[in-house]
């Protein structure tokens, strides 16, 4: 049966489905991340009725939650150069216009495809443990990062909890780029220890996560912009991360498809990198279970219990579990978590959106960022372009839908920077949320009032390439060593001290 195709799109057999079902993964969404399927040129219309019969034929889901992964844009294959040319009343290229409203008071929406309220219909039946030591609520590249490296430091008494399948959230929704290439020396400082982990991956979790350093290549349009990247280089440099400054004529050299003659200046670190998201979440998963952690999925928060000042225990649609320390790795989602505790973060869930390409022969080193318009794009190992823009219109709410705008926008952007890309067709578009903080940083550590309620938020949407360094220090600190400068520095207390030292350098 190996040779029986389910997606001759992506070359997704019988056999592919079935390793899903055997690895846990129950649901159509799951399987889908899993094996590619429905991620090609159909979209799923020609394969989509195949696995949900093995699905059911395998006994792995009850027809009732036979939920159809979510349609994603286009409906059809349509090229950059077509969408660059619609005109600016169509895609509403004004302040307000083409966006949606903002979700008030930023809920607990659930991601696209999801019941917006009750229980999900893949809820497990089974109880949950009536204690845990350690209870995490976000199955994201956070939580699972922090449970396997308080399992490897023998905590090992740890639940996760997570209200839709692994990779629903932001950490199944990213570029997956690694970068040293930051303002200011801690974020340097965690990153090039990101990038560590990053390379021992595959060798410690036996699972191939396709990392890939090809480089960060910014590019500068004016000489504002270039004395920035200046700056940022010389801080580098003095902390080890081997970042130089180019002349467009550099830039060119490295990624020759470019318009040079729209830059002014390039800093390029040949250690920065690329990452395949999803694996690098299962990696953590699969990792943390086998040492003892409970990893429970389509498992909904719905209150936090309080007494003494201190967290005793949280209300689940599944039953209550005490707990002794609670960490809010939510996400876009923390701030709904923190208020049933009676908690108020600053943090605000801004939309990002992103597409691939059809997949081509490899051309493309580097992950390329040009500084002032957000754009960023960079070649997945199967061969497409990868790439998302920011949108300064974009209002705040949990809002994971897709717009023809950001199609339109990020089209134009990415022809003026690579002319040849004009005739490259794209295949499909999504969005997640980026956790935004007033000055750019992560919230982290105890909560003034409820000092056993630890934050691990707020990240930016760089979340994905600190949570290897940052969720080792945290668990390091939280099983009796020492206390790394950030969980002192970064806590909520911040805010109502002042004390804000703001991160500049975020794309997308």
């Amino acid at each position: 049966m190996s040779k029986c195709f389910v997606c001759t799109c992506e070359d997704v057999t019988v056999d592919d489905v079935r390793h899903a079902i055997a690895k846990g993964y129950r649901d159509i969404e799951s399987v889908k991340r899993f094996t590619g399927f429905g991620t090609g040129m159909c979209q799923g219309k020609n394969c989509l009725a195949n696995v949900a019969r093995i699905l059911a034929d395998e006994g792995a889901v009850e027809e009732k939650a036979m939920l159809p992964f979510t349609p994603r844009p286009p409906a059809r294959v349509v090229s950059l150069g077509e969408l660059a040319t619609l005109p600016l009343d169509v895609v509403g290229d004004v302040p307000g216009a083409g966006v949606p409203p903002p979700v008030e008071p930023f809920e607990q929406v659930a991601p696209d495809g999801f019941p917006t309220g009750g229980s999900h219909p893949l809820k497990p039946e089974t109880k949950l443990p009536a204690k845990a030591s350690v209870v995490i609520i976000g199955g994201g590249i956070m939580g699972l990062a922090l449970a396997w490296n308080l399992a490897r430091r023998g905590q090992k008494d740890v639940l996760v909890l997570e209200e839709g399948y692994l990779c629903s959230g932001a950490s199944g929704r990213n570029g997956g780029g690694v970068r040293m290439q930051w303002s200011t020396p801690t974020m340097v400082r965690l990153a090039k220890r990101s990038i560590e982990l990053c390379k021992s991956f595959a060798r410690e979790f036996g699972i191939n996560v396709w990392f890939r350093q090809g480089g960060y290549l910014f590019l500068a349009t004016d000489e504002a912009q270039a004395a920035r990247l200046e700056r940022n280089a010389q801080l580098h440099n003095s902390l080890g991360a081997p970042t130089r400054m180019l002349t467009p004529g550099g830039a060119k050299e490295i990624v020759p498809q470019l318009d040079s003659s729209r830059f002014v200046a390039a800093a390029f670190n040949p250690e920065d990198g690329v990452v395949f998201p999803w694996p690098f979440l299962w990696g953590y998963a699969q990792g943390a279970r086998k040492l003892g952690v409970q990893v429970e999925t389509f498992t909904r928060v719905t209150g936090i219990d309080t007494a003494g000042g201190r967290v005793i225990g949280v209300q689940t649609d599944r039953g209550p579990v005490k707990c002794d320390v609670l960490v809010n790795a939510a996400g876009a989602w923390s701030p709904g978590i923190a208020r049933l505790a009676g908690v108020h973060l600053p943090n605000e869930p801004h939309r990002h959106e992103i597409c691939s390409t059809e997949p081509l022969k490899p051309w493309l080193g580097p992950l390329v960022s040009v500084l002032g318009n957000g754009l960023y794009f960079s070649q997945s190992m199967r061969g497409e372009i990868v790439g998302g823009m920011g949108d300064p219109n974009e209002p705040a709410g949990l809002e994971m839908g897709s717009t023809l705008r950001y199609l339109a926008r990020y089209s134009r952007a990415l022809i003026e920077c690579i002319p040849q890309t004009r005739d490259l067709k794209v295949i499909r578009q999504w969005a997640g949320c980026y956790d935004v903080t007033p000055d750019n940083n992560p919230i982290l550590g105890e909560t003034p009032e409820l000092p056993n309620f630890l934050q691990l938020n707020g990240f930016v949407g760089h979340g994905f390439m600190m949570a290897p360094a940052v969720t080792e220090l945290m668990a390091e600190w939280m099983t009796g060593g020492p206390k790394d400068e950030i969980f002192d520095r970064f806590t909520l207390q911040r805010f109502i001290d002042g004390n804000v030292v703001p991160e500049d350098f975020i794309i997308g």
